[in-house]
């Protein structure tokens, strides 16, 4: 229920208008957001790989309303392009296509997308294409196909969440197409119909998913984006005992949650990339982040008391 009520705030506009002016909401959100800047995110990645991780830069933002403000976005994440190839990064790039305008225009949002995926490409920076909530993944997933088969984007990826019901046979034909796709828990309020509402359920399909995808020949490559201990040790059991080559796959997590396992992992020889998001739009993923696991609600509230 807990969950529930904090993924609902995450979309409520009077919540959002509310908690963003909080000081003390904007202090803990610093937690998990590498800043508000351009500057502060590229400082951050340049911190993370000079510890042996790599990242994805996010610019945070989603149901932009308004044609002009997508010109913005793409100019962001150009100007992201231009930083991390200059400053010889080891970053890729996460993106939602709400953002750039879906809830608009799909010719729009196609548009803008095709113009930061062709000035990755010939830095060979990668861009991934995340999934929101279930309206926009068959719109997601047809448009990550149109630009990667019949436009020639090879550093174009996307994302996949345990949570849908419809998840594991989009993950074979992922697989079969030798796609690299994140997969992820969700962190969206879905319906019954479209989604498990058990955890236990979420998980299993998780450990699931993750074993047939890794054991497709010819081999794709799978982001595995979890904090859970139970699905990053069913993963490193399956990768031993199958000798999955390293090149096949990589761990993913979230800035400023179990950093320490960030670093533990990478120096056991996986690749581990960390995702770092930035900007001033950053009340939904904050929110999401507290739905996501009730220690990090009590991390705000405890700030909040001790204010």
């Amino acid at each position: 229920m807990l969950r529930r009520i904090l993924l609902y705030l995450s979309g409520a506009g009077w919540a959002r208008a509310l908690v963003s002016r909080f000081f003390i909401a904007r202090r803990v959100a610093r937690r998990f957001i590498a800043g508000e800047t351009l500057a502060e995110a590229i400082d951050t990645a340049r911190e993370l790989n000079a510890a042996g991780l790599c990242v994805t830069l996010d610019y945070l933002g989603e149901s932009v309303t308004d044609a002009d403000d997508t010109s913005a976005v793409v100019a962001m994440y150009c100007r992201l392009i231009e930083q991390i190839n200059a400053g010889g990064l080891d970053a890729s790039l996460s993106l939602k296509l709400t953002h750039l305008g879906l809830d608009i225009s799909e010719s729009l949002c196609f548009d803008n997308l095709r113009q930061i995926l062709a000035a990755a490409q010939p830095h060979g920076i990668s861009v991934n294409i995340d999934t929101e909530s279930s309206a926009y993944v068959e719109t997601t997933f047809r448009m990550y196909r149109q630009l990667r088969d019949e436009h020639g984007f090879d550093n174009v990826a996307t994302v996949t969440q345990s949570m849908l019901r419809r998840t594991a046979d989009d993950m074979r034909q992922f697989a079969a197409e030798g796609a690299r796709i994140r997969l992820v828990k969700g962190a969206y309020l879905e319906p019954e119909s479209v989604a498990y509402p058990d955890k236990r359920d979420v998980d299993a399909q998780f450990i699931a998913i993750m074993r047939e995808f890794l054991a497709h020949t010819p081999p794709a490559y799978l982001d595995i984006a979890t904090h859970d201990e139970q699905m990053i040790a069913a993963a490193l059991e399956y990768i031993a005992a199958h000798n999955v080559p390293r090149d096949g796959y990589e761990f993913q997590m979230l800035y400023g949650i179990r950093t320490a396992r960030h670093h533990q992992l990478a120096a056991d020889g996986h690749r581990m990339r960390v995702y770092v998001p930035f900007g001033e739009a950053w009340y939904p993923y904050f929110m999401r982040r507290l739905a996501e696991r009730p220690a990090n609600l009590w991390f705000f509230v405890r700030s909040v008391f001790r204010a």
